[in-house]
C-alpha cells in the first residue's frame, strides 16, 4: 500500500511539474507572440487622429449634438481626412437621414482603456448636453489584460454620467480581435475569445443602464475578416477610410433609433429594455 501511494504521489508530482512547465511555456510563447505583433504593427499612423470636430451641414439648421468617446477607433486613427473618421461619417449620416445639422465633439483619445472614459467626460464643459453619445472602447482593455469586471464598471459609470446629462447613449461593443492578421496564433485566437467575452459583458451592462448597443463583431466584423486589405489601414490594426465607412454605416441605425428617427433595428443591434435582434 505504501509503495502504491508513493508511486501515485510521484506520478502526481511529475504530472504537476509537466503541467507547470507547459503553462510556463505557453505564457512565454504568448509573451513572444505579443512582442512580435507589436513589432509587426508598430505606429506608422502616429497617435493623433484627424480632427473632425465641426458643425457639419450647418445650413440644415436645428442641430443635433453628437459626442464620440472611447479609444483610437472612436477617435478615427487610420482615417486620412476628418470626414472619414467615425465621428465624421456618423455626423454626415445623421444629417442626411434627419435633415438636421450636426455639431460633432470628439472626446475619444487614442490608446484609451475603459478606465479613461471618466477623464474624457471631465474634459467636457459642465454645461455640455449632447443629444446622443457614441462610445467604442475595449480593444486596449483586452490587449492590456484588464479584468472584464473592471472594464464594464468603468463603462457603466460613463453611461450613467451621460444619461444624467440627458444624452441617449449608443455603445459599440469591443471588436473581434481575431480579425488582426499580424497577430500570430494562438495569441490571435485567445484575443478573439477575450474580446468576445468583453463584448458580451459590455452589451449586458449597457442595456441594463438604458443604452443602445451595436455588436460590432456581428455587424461589421465579417467585413474585416474577409476583406482585410480594404478594411484595415496601413498598420493593419486600425480601420481604413473604407473600414470607418462600414463601421459608421453599421452603427447608424442605433444612433438614429436613439434619436427617435427609426423604429426597426437590424441584426446585431439591441434596444434598451428589449435586447434587440441578433
Amino acid at each position: 500500500m505504501w509503495t502504491h501511494l508513493t508511486r501515485a504521489g510521484m506520478a502526481l508530482a511529475v504530472a504537476g511539474g509537466l503541467a507547470g512547465a507547459t503553462a510556463y511555456g505557453a505564457r512565454e510563447l504568448l509573451h513572444r507572440q505579443a512582442a512580435q505583433a507589436r513589432r509587426a504593427i508598430g505606429k506608422p499612423l502616429g497617435e493623433q487622429a484627424p480632427a473632425g470636430d465641426k458643425h457639419w451641414k450647418k445650413k440644415y439648421g436645428a442641430p443635433v449634438d453628437l459626442l464620440v468617446l472611447g479609444d483610437s477607433i472612436a477617435a478615427g486613427l487610420g482615417a486620412e481626412r476628418p470626414k472619414h473618421t467615425l465621428g465624421g461619417r456618423l455626423a454626415r449620416g445623421i444629417a442626411r437621414d434627419t435633415g438636421r445639422s450636426v455639431r460633432l465633439r470628439t472626446a475619444a483619445v487614442v490608446g484609451s482603456e475603459s478606465s479613461m472614459l471618466a477623464s474624457q467626460l471631465t474634459s467636457l464643459p459642465p454645461s455640455y448636453r449632447p443629444d446622443v453619445a457614441v462610445m467604442v472602447v475595449g480593444g486596449n482593455d483586452v490587449t492590456h489584460r484588464v479584468p472584464v469586471a473592471d472594464s464594464v464598471r468603468h463603462l457603466a459609470g460613463a453611461i450613467d454620467e451621460l444619461r444624467s446629462r440627458g444624452a441617449e447613449v449608443v455603445v459599440g461593443t469591443c471588436p473581434d480581435l481575431g480579425a488582426l492578421r499580424p497577430v500570430p496564433q494562438p495569441l490571435r485566437a485567445l484575443g478573439s475569445r477575450a474580446s468576445r467575452q468583453l463584448a458580451a459583458a459590455q452589451r449586458e451592462v449597457a442595456l441594463e443602464r438604458g443604452a443602445w448597443v451595436v455588436s460590432l463583431s456581428h455587424v461589421v466584423g465579417p467585413f474585416f475578416i474577409t476583406n482585410p486589405d480594404e478594411m484595415f489601414s496601413l498598420d493593419r490594426f486600425h480601420p481604413s477610410a473604407h473600414g470607418y465607412k462600414r463601421t459608421a454605416r453599421a452603427m447608424l441605425p442605433s444612433v438614429l433609433a436613439a434619436l427617435g428617427v427609426v423604429q426597426e433595428l437590424p441584426f446585431g443591434h439591441h434596444a434598451p429594455g428589449v435586447g434587440g435582434s441578433g
